[in-house]
């Protein structure tokens, strides 16, 4: 009776044996070494593919996040055009549209593109034309200053532009930048080009290469006069509480509006772009789960030899009255073991990466004497990084299943060994 008691007391699922072997196994002596350094580099797969995965989703995350919160933060979040006649009452629209619900800021402008120089270059440049207490609510330029003030913006009569472009044609704040704009003055041998020079009273920088580049901001009634606008404006910018409100808004903005016009969003406007981020992401998290994978096989490749070579222990411990299940779970445990660490471990990794990837970013690039992330390349001034606990949690998640599956069939194999033929042919 008492040897019945020992032998269900010691094949109970997950007994205190089935742990000790397991963890005897993965201390391989020196004869086993080459099945240790299997099981390493399958640790070490699992840790680098998890961490790997980690920190890419969420420079990819930071990617779509700055560049949706500079984007839409600077150019709004619908745009409304006329369609049969000037907006010369924009003062009427804007404060009819203002009164909306979820309406955060609406921003009667100007633009035009223009061609802007110095003494020193000369380049392209879009031209908006906005009122004081407008672009003082805009945080994306108001709170990004790094020169002059827009205090007093209208009465000076001068122009803020971005710190690229203030570096590019050599300005600083009280410098004059010359803008010329092909539409000019008609003449009796034709249009001839309008040129004039403005002072510089502020310089702004967005953290995006493309606007701090690009935009020239000049009070209302400057732009009106100098694109020949004669008191009115291009179109309105509306910015929402909910940049996803765009949709239901659309048909109460139409109706406010109280005359013909024609609307687009920030999602009709940048839909290719933001559509090949999407697409680069998913592929990218395709491309890394192989990794993880990679590194599951060779769980299986590292559980085969290690069942071979102590098929000899499992005869003995199946002759000793171990069950089937107790050799299965030994070798289950031992897998495991290699995937759940190498998952935590890349987990903590990952997330350390992510946390410290811009600093990391300018080790590198002080080390190597070289820009690892050229803004004009890739937009952005820094290395982004957004960590989404849903997508960490699904990483970690994906990289535990892959691993207990990965010892599935290493364990069955090991469980099905017949003892009397292992101590025959051991």
């Amino acid at each position: 009776m008492s040897g019945r008691a020992a032998e269900s007391g010691s094949t109970r699922p997950f007994a205190l044996f089935e742990w000790l072997l397991a963890a005897r196994y993965l201390r391989a002596r020196r004869r086993e070494g080459f099945i240790s350094v299997i099981a390493g580099f399958s640790f070490l797969g699992i840790m680098l593919g998890v961490a790997t995965l980690i920190v890419v989703m969420s420079v990819m995350n930071g990617f779509r996040k700055e560049l949706l919160d500079k984007i839409v933060g600077v150019n709004g979040h619908m745009f409304i055009q006329p369609i049969d006649s000037p907006l010369t009452d924009f003062d009427a629209v804007s404060k009819r549209l203002a009164d909306l619900s979820g309406m955060k800021l609406v921003v009667p402008m100007v633009e035009g593109q223009a061609l802007v120089s110095s003494t020193a270059a000369s380049g392209g440049a879009l031209v908006r034309g906005v009122r004081e207490a407008d672009i003082a609510s805009i945080p994306f330029i108001a709170d990004t200053i790094r020169q002059g003030t827009l205090r007093d913006f209208d009465e000076k009569g001068g122009v803020a532009i971005g710190r690229r472009m203030a570096e590019y044609l050599g300005l600083r704040v009280g410098d004059s930048l010359t803008i010329v704009s092909p539409r000019g003055a008609a003449t009796a041998f034709g249009t001839a080009p309008r040129i004039k020079a403005y002072p510089i009273v502020a310089v702004f920088e967005i953290g995006m290469s493309e606007f701090d580049n690009t935009f020239v901001y000049m009070p209302l009634g400057e732009a009106q006069a100098y694109f020949n606008r004669d008191g009115d404006v291009s179109v309105i910018e509306v910015f929402l509480n909910n940049a996803d409100d765009v949709g239901a808004m659309r048909p109460r903005i139409e109706e406010a509006a109280g005359r013909p016009i024609m609307i687009t969003d920030w999602r009709q406007r940048n839909r290719t772009f933001f559509g090949a981020l999407e697409v680069e992401r998913n592929v990218m998290f395709l491309i890394l789960t192989l990794i993880v994978l990679v590194a599951a096989l060779n769980i299986v490749s590292g559980l085969i030899m290690l069942v071979k070579d102590k098929s000899e222990d499992i005869a003995i411990l199946r002759t000793m009255g171990a069950t089937r299940g107790a050799v299965m779970r030994v070798f289950l445990i031992t897998g495991a073991s290699i995937g759940i660490v190498g998952t935590l471990a890349g987990f903590l990794l990952g997330l350390t990466l992510a946390w410290n990837v811009e600093a990391i970013r300018s080790f590198l690039s002080q080390l190597t004497s070289s820009n690892l992330f050229p803004a004009e390349l890739y937009f952005l001034s820094r290395l982004p990084a957004e960590i989404d606990p849903g997508e960490v949690t699904t990483v970690v998640l994906m990289a535990i299943v892959l691993s207990l599956v990965a010892t599935l069939y290493p364990s069955w194999r090991a469980a099905r060994l017949d003892p009397v033929e292992a101590l025959r042919y051991g």
